[in-house]
C-alpha cells in the first residue's frame, strides 16, 4: 500500500551516498558534491579569512567589551555619582546634575551630569581595556603577517 501525500522527510545525494558508504563516505560525498557546486573554494576561502583576519577573536574581544561597559556603567552608577554628587551644590547623583539658561522666555537644559558621567565610564573602559591587555601581554598574541 502506498502513502499517499508529503512525505515528511525526501532523500538527498549526500544522504543518500552517506547511507550507502557510512560516516566517512558522507563526508567524502559532501566534498564531491561542493566541489561539483564550486563552493568549495568559497568555503576555504572563508575560513581562511577568518583564521588571518582574527574574526573569532575580535568577536570575543567585543563580546567581553560590552560585558565590560556594563559593569563599570553599573560601578560608575552606583558608587562614583553619588560621592562626586554629594562634592557638587544640590540635590541628587552626579547623573542629575543640570544647567538651565533662560534667554528671551525660553529655557534650555544641560545636563552636565550625565555627561560627566558618561566621560568618567567612558575614561574607566578604557583603562581597563588598556592595562588588562599589557597586564595580561595580550598584545604579544597577534602574529606578524611578514
Amino acid at each position: 500500500m502506498e502513502k499517499k501525500g508529503k512525505q515528511p522527510y525526501q532523500d538527498t545525494p549526500v544522504t543518500i551516498a552517506a547511507k550507502s558508504a557510512g560516516a566517512k563516505g558522507a563526508a567524502t560525498a559532501r566534498r564531491h558534491l561542493l566541489e561539483r557546486l564550486g563552493l568549495d573554494r568559497h568555503i576555504n576561502g572563508f575560513s581562511n579569512f577568518l583564521r588571518e583576519q582574527g574574526v573569532i577573536g575580535l568577536a570575543v574581544g567585543l563580546v567581553l567589551g560590552v560585558q565590560v561597559k556594563a559593569v563599570v556603567d553599573q560601578l560608575v552608577a552606583s558608587f562614583v555619582n553619588p560621592v562626586i554628587g554629594l562634592l557638587l551644590p544640590g540635590s541628587g547623583g552626579l547623573a542629575e546634575k543640570t544647567y538651565t539658561m533662560s534667554v528671551g522666555g525660553k529655557h534650555a537644559v544641560f545636563a552636565y551630569g550625565s555627561f560627566i558621567a558618561v566621560m568618567i565610564s567612558f575614561t574607566t573602559v578604557a583603562a581597563v581595556v588598556y592595562f588588562g591587555v599589557k597586564g595580561l601581554q595580550l598584545d604579544k598574541l597577534d602574529k606578524n603577517k611578514s
